[in-house]
This record gives structure tokens, sequence and C-alpha cells, in this order.
């Protein structure tokens, strides 16, 4: 299996980062690793499941290519991390102000 490939974060383009948030599952996932910086496998980061796998897995893709997360092995699981830092460097409070405005919905 080849590693993940992750955009460095001078690539990282807002109107991609927006257009992958727009999506509720995506947005979703997002907020589940913002709870939790040390990361979480897909089943746990995933907001419902009944999500197929493929489902789900297009979804960390998305979220992976867009630059919003990383994505590790560890042994057999995936590990996810937001990339929270890196993003309010590049977009100061851009995240909290749209994590926050999804909670009121």
């Amino acid at each position: 299996m080849r590693p993940f490939a992750h955009p460095p974060i001078d690539e990282i383009a807002l109107p991609a980062l927006l257009s992958a948030l727009a999506d509720p599952v995506r947005l979703a996932i997002v907020h589940n690793l913002c709870a939790n910086s040390d990361g979480l496998c897909c089943s746990d980061a995933a907001p419902f499941d009944h999500l197929p796998k493929s489902t789900l897995s297009n979804h960390f893709r998305v979220l992976r290519e867009t630059g919003l997360i990383r994505t590790e092995k560890h042994g057999l699981q995936h590990i996810s991390r937001l990339r929270r830092a890196e993003i309010d460097k590049k977009f100061p409070g851009l995240l909290k102000l749209l994590l926050k405005l999804s909670e009121k919905e």
C-alpha cells in the first residue's frame, strides 16, 4: 500500500477547503477530529454508523486531498488528525468560525 499524499500547506486553496466542508458528513468528521487532537480512526471519526466503508473512505480522501486532515497508518488502522495549527496559520480563525456556525444549524 502506498503512503497517503498530503498537500503542503502553501498549496491548500480556500475554495477547495470550503467546498470540502460544505458537505455535512465531512463537516461532522472535522468536528469529531477537532474534539480529539490525538486523532481518530475512520470509524470513530465517522458521524454516522450506517455509512458504507466506500463512502466514508471517499469523504476522508476529499478531506486529505484538500489538506484539512493528515492520515497515517498504524497497524491495521488509519488514524486521521485535523491539520488545525497549519490551517489556522494560513487562514486565521476560519476553522473556528465555520465549526461555530455549523453548531447553530
